[in-house]
């Protein structure tokens, strides 16, 4: 598996985009991977869209996962410049001030577009190592090919139950914390539960002692596809020290970072609805009544 992912890695991406249209065909008209669930959370999602308007996010949804997949597989061998130059980053300016005033940043984004590519194309910019939290994979040869991947320009990936560990580690150090924050926390966890893509949506909390912890800005990463293979990213601050909030947000049991991120992210997809990846089961259960 690791040999296969490295040689295509080696591929230029015109190449690699021909497989993308292999792929794309074989997970959406032959194995049908998810397409039921993928539908459905559009279905959902999008009750004002016409059936036509939504068949059509769901195959360019499709389209654009093959091709993240291959590019993803590119962007890991990539150079600084390859990257900066099919990832531009509309205000750079947010982190400089910030690395400047030797501060750590939390970088809180999505699968949006090409996700993968904010580890090493953020870090190659902003000249600050970017830590990513992942969940490790069982496949050990796997997993330590990831983790060498997005371990370029000086990131170290942790594994989320050495997340707090790291945290008190590292406390010192002026770095990027990157969390794709869309995933659903298990059914026995706190979360925060919102209206969200009219449903009630679950989301990881804990960000807010977090960012108290490092006394650290929160940043909300967007990412727009601009044309095949390039993307424009555009920085949001949704909370910096002193963190002054409305008193209804303090009441709201602290979790009004994830709240702004809820929105942020819903803005996100309805301006690209076929930049998500709907294949994600993010309404896996119901919020308890």
């Amino acid at each position: 598996m690791v040999f296969l992912l490295r040689s295509l890695g080696r591929l230029p991406l015109t190449t690699l985009y021909a497989f993308a249209r292999v792929i794309y065909f074989v997970t959406f008209y032959i194995l049908r991977w998810r397409r039921d669930l993928a539908a459905r959370n559009i279905a959902r999602s999008f009750p004002e869209k016409s059936p036509a308007e939504r068949a059509l996010i769901l195959k360019q949804s499709y389209r654009n996962m093959s091709e993240v997949f291959v590019e993803l597989l590119w962007g890991w061998r990539a150079s600084a410049e390859d990257l900066k130059a099919r990832m531009v980053i509309d205000n750079p300016e947010l982190v400089a001030r910030f690395v400047a005033e030797r501060r750590s940043t939390i970088l809180l984004t999505a699968h949006v577009c090409n996700w993968e590519w904010l580890l090493p194309g953020g870090g190659a910019h902003f000249g600050i190592p970017i830590d990513a939290v992942y969940k490790p994979i069982r496949l050990p040869s796997l997993d330590a090919y990831m983790r060498e991947a997005r371990s370029r320009f000086g990131g170290r990936p942790i594994p989320i139950k050495s997340f707090a560990y790291e945290l008190l580690r590292r406390a010192g150090d002026v770095r990027g914390y990157g969390l794709v924050a869309d995933q659903t926390p298990l059914k026995s966890m706190e979360k925060h539960w919102t209206r969200f893509l009219h449903q009630d949506t679950a989301f990881f909390v804990g960000v807010e002692t977090i960012a108290r912890f490092l006394e650290a800005p929160v940043v909300y990463v967007a990412m727009r596809r601009l044309k095949r293979g390039h993307y424009a990213v555009r920085l949001h601050v949704l909370a910096e020290p002193p963190y002054e909030v409305t008193e209804a947000a303090e009441a709201d049991a602290g979790t009004w970072i994830v709240e702004a991120y809820a929105r942020k992210l819903e803005e996100e997809i309805r301006a690209s609805p076929s930049d998500w990846l709907w294949v994600h089961n993010k309404w896996k259960y119901p919020k308890a009544r």
